[in-house]
């Protein structure tokens, strides 16, 4: 059976991560238990990671708050029939019309399956999505950790838990994800704890007055 993460299992893995490594027992002690960012699965949520991939996480909500309120409910048979401008205004580059389109397209005709993703393995989810043009490791990762609850991933070029682990380690520059999986070797088998103990710190300096 595939385990994923619950409030429980947080807070167990929080303790257990907290004993093993110095910088993130410096986040609990200062900052708590990080929440568990789960996100419902499935298309209308992919669509929103998609918005995410190298903007502001405020710039992405707000185009996805301005879908839903044009949509309602966020489906692939109502997502395919917006036209380039009313995708333009809300906030979708060429780019990502694009790898939207193609996901509702691929979900429509059967060539793919989102709730098959459940039962699969973290290494078959990244096969099956990479698979789709415009998903790349970042939005899988997050896919897998904030959607399906994994509880071992680490996303790949995630700039807030670099910047992070950066000013926590005292590093020179921000690790590359190489580098970076090697350091927190230690971190396993709750590497998506490990993460959002980074998210959490990054998250609360930046709230910090004067930071």
């Amino acid at each position: 059976m595939i385990q994923k993460l619950n409030d429980k299992i947080l807070r167990e893995a929080t303790h257990w991560l907290a004993e093993r490594d110095i910088a993130l027992n410096l986040v609990f002690q200062q900052y708590g238990y990080p929440p568990l960012w789960a996100r419902e699965p499935g298309f209308s949520t992919l669509v929103h990671i998609i918005l995410e991939q190298q903007v502001s996480l405020a710039s992405a909500n707000a185009a996805f708050q301005r879908l839903q309120e044009h949509l309602g409910t966020v489906t692939p048979e109502v997502f395919i029939q917006l036209e380039d401008d009313t995708l333009r205004q809300i906030g979708f580059s060429r780019q990502k019309m694009l790898y939207t389109r193609t996901l509702a397209t691929t979900l429509l005709d059967g060539r793919l399956d989102l709730e098959s993703l459940e039962d699969q393995t973290d290494d078959e989810v990244r096969a099956t999505l990479l698979q789709l043009k415009g998903i790349g490791n970042w939005t899988v990762d997050i896919y897998l950790s904030e959607c399906l609850l994994r509880p071992d991933i680490l996303p790949q070029g995630d700039i807030a838990m670099q910047e992070a682990f950066r000013v926590l380690k005292d590093l020179p520059e921000r690790p590359k994800h190489e580098t970076f999986t090697e350091l927190t070797r230690h971190w396993r088998p709750w590497r998506s704890v490990g993460t959002r103990m980074l998210w959490h710190f990054y998250l609360c300096e930046r709230r910090r007055p004067n930071s």
